[in-house]
Parts: C-alpha cells; sequence; structure tokens
C-alpha cells in the first residue's frame, strides 16, 4: 500500500508560524512590560501636568520668569488633536509644545521597540536559522512577524487609551469633546491602530537588516520613524472619520506588502548569522 505523505501548504506552515509567534509575544514578560508602561505613562503624564500647571521658574543666569507651564485642558488631547485646531497646526510646525508631544503618538516608537526585541531575540538566539532550516519559508516568517506585531501593538494603543481615561478621572480634568463626537473618537483610536503597520512593516525591515544587533535595529527604526512622525496628527486627528481610518487602513496595506517583499528580499540574500 502506497503511503501518502501530507502536503505543507502555505497556508498551513503560515497557521503554525502565527501560532508560535503568538504564542511567544503573548508569553513574553517583556510585552506585559511594555503594555504596562504604555498604561502608566498617560496617568503619570496627566496627573503631573495637572499638578505643575502655572507654574513658573526662574532663569539663574538671566533672572527672567519662564512662560507659565501649560497643561492639558481635557482628557482627549493626550490622545491627538481637532484637526486645524492650534495644536494640531502646532505639530505639524514640529513646535516643542507639551500637549501635541506628549501624546499617545509616543507609543509608536514604544512598537520600534517590541519589534525589533522580538525579531531580535530569534536571531540571537540562533530560533530563526533553525526555523529556516526545518520547514518555514522566509515569506512566512515577515507576514507572521507583521500581524503579530501588529496586534501587539494594537494592545499597546488599548493600555494607553485605558490609563488616559484613568488618569483624567485622578486628575479629574474634564471629559468633554470640543469640535467631536464620540463616534470621532472612536474612529481617532481605530486610524492610530490602523496605521501601525505601516510603522511596523518599517520596523521588521530595519530588524531583518540588523538581525543580531537588536540596538542597531532600534536606532534604525527610530530614526526611519521620525520622518513619518509627524504626519500622524494630521491623518488620526481626535475629529476622524470613517475616511481616516479607511485611508490608514490601505496605506497600512500597501506598506505591509511593499516593505515585506522587501523584507524577504533581505532574508533571502543575507546571512542569516
Amino acid at each position: 500500500m502506497e503511503k501518502k505523505f501530507e502536503k505543507f501548504t502555505f497556508e498551513k506552515r503560515l497557521k503554525s508560524m502565527l501560532k508560535v509567534d503568538l504564542r511567544r509575544m503573548f508569553t513574553s514578560p517583556f510585552f506585559y512590560i511594555l503594555v504596562g508602561i504604555a498604561f502608566a505613562v498617560p496617568v503619570l503624564i496627566l496627573v503631573m501636568t495637572t499638578m505643575m500647571e502655572g507654574s513658573v521658574s526662574v532663569n539663574p543666569q538671566t533672572g527672567l520668569p519662564s512662560e507659565p507651564m501649560e497643561g492639558f485642558d481635557f482628557v482627549w488631547q493626550i490622545l491627538g488633536s481637532v484637526s486645524g485646531s492650534q495644536s494640531d497646526m502646532q505639530a505639524g510646525a514640529m513646535t516643542m509644545d507639551l500637549v501635541s508631544m506628549c501624546n499617545i503618538n509616543m507609543m509608536f516608537f514604544a512598537i520600534a521597540v517590541l519589534v525589533c526585541v522580538f525579531i531580535g531575540d530569534d536571531f540571537k538566539s540562533g530560533f530563526a536559522k533553525n526555523l529556516f532550516t526545518v520547514r518555514s519559508k522566509k515569506t512566512d516568517y515577515v507576514i507572521s512577524k507583521t500581524a503579530v506585531c501588529f496586534l501587539g501593538s494594537a494592545v499597546v494603543f488599548i493600555a494607553f487609551f485605558i490609563g488616559a481615561v484613568i488618569g483624567g478621572g485622578i486628575a479629574q480634568l474634564p471629559f468633554t469633546m470640543d469640535g467631536f463626537n464620540g463616534a470621532n473618537l472612536v474612529f481617532c483610536m481605530l486610524s492610530k491602530i490602523l496605521l501601525t503597520p505601516v510603522f511596523v512593516s518599517i520596523f521588521t525591515l530595519m530588524s531583518v537588516c540588523a538581525k543580531q544587533k537588536t540596538w542597531l535595529s532600534i536606532c534604525l527604526s527610530l530614526g526611519t520613524g521620525m520622518l513619518l512622525f509627524m504626519m500622524i496628527p494630521s491623518l488620526t486627528p481626535l475629529n476622524a472619520t470613517p475616511v481616516h481610518a479607511f485611508g490608514c487602513l490601505v496605506g497600512s496595506v500597501a506598506f505591509a506588502v511593499g516593505l515585506g517583499a522587501i523584507s524577504n528580499i533581505v532574508l533571502n540574500k543575507t546571512s542569516l548569522v
């Protein structure tokens, strides 16, 4: 009787790779440390800025007082600004303003660390080399890393949102919505989450280029991410609509496919050690 061997198709390989990466991501202590930081950051920012709002420091060299410290007017400012508002224009002009800089968009840089450490560990431990030798293809690896890191990034953003709500309550800031409504707020958060694959794809490419040199991949990711950072406020404003969410989705798919193909080429053309 002829024995038939089951063919290990692309779908089965990808499913297997996703299971491995999901288990590694959501059982990693580092991931939960990062989620905890994402939760704590908005609480600390909202509470501390509220306590220090209006305080003035004196320059010891000139003896002149500084401008009074400005805080957040309402809780949702820590998630972004209304398109066309003064805060939005300051962000577009790269003004070093507390409200325009200390908000949820900082988490895109935290995602860079998450992706680089997650992928870098594969090359440091030799897991990637063993994986490609035994069963997995480079394409499966890139798709799996992009998808799993996207899910991890979504959890980070949700943790920040929860922290913002709790921090706003502790700081006794108003939850008013000036220039936007609840639906806009939902689309704002959805747009930010849907935009993360753009950055995840960039960070994945930097990681497979640097491989076991995690410090180098983080530096490359942060430097490259800075080029797109100032576009985030206009793509994901507080008054976001389905158009913003759809635009972020289309951009993410384009970046994931394009940069994913480049990452695949890098893995095929370079040494895994």
